[in-house]
């Protein structure tokens, strides 16, 4: 099992930066991929950026140029650093793992409980 915490939301104004962190715990050894997915009021959620074993990324189109994502494995944790934040970002982001485990390598995925960002003036 992995246990994912979202800390690091709060209330910006646009143009501003924050920093999202997710502490992992548990079967970490079991994680290939981590990443961020957002769901605004009255929107499917969507995948904002994502980081594998290896250190490929992958960014939503939107957000490409102004979020980094990044692991650090000696903590267990994956930041999401926002810069240039714009009201169209305001969402609840939720951390997500991908594992693997098992003979026939079955695929779970974790959800952390989400954290709000929102960005107004």
């Amino acid at each position: 099992q992995v246990q994912l915490v979202e800390s690091g939301g709060g209330l910006v104004q646009p143009g501003g930066s924050l920093r999202l962190s997710c502490a992992a715990s548990g079967s970490i050894e079991s994680i290939n991929a981590i990443g961020w997915y957002r769901q605004a009021p009255g929107k499917q959620r969507e995948l904002v950026a994502r980081i594998v074993d290896g250190g490929s990324t992958n960014y939503s189109d939107s957000v490409k140029g102004r979020f980094t994502i990044s692991r650090d494995y000696e903590k267990s944790t994956v930041y999401l650093q926002m810069n240039s934040l714009k009201p169209e970002d305001t969402a609840v982001y939720y951390c997500h793992a991908e594992a693997v485990a098992g003979w026939e390598a079955q695929e779970y995925d974790y959800w952390g409980q989400g954290v709000q960002v929102s960005v107004s003036s």
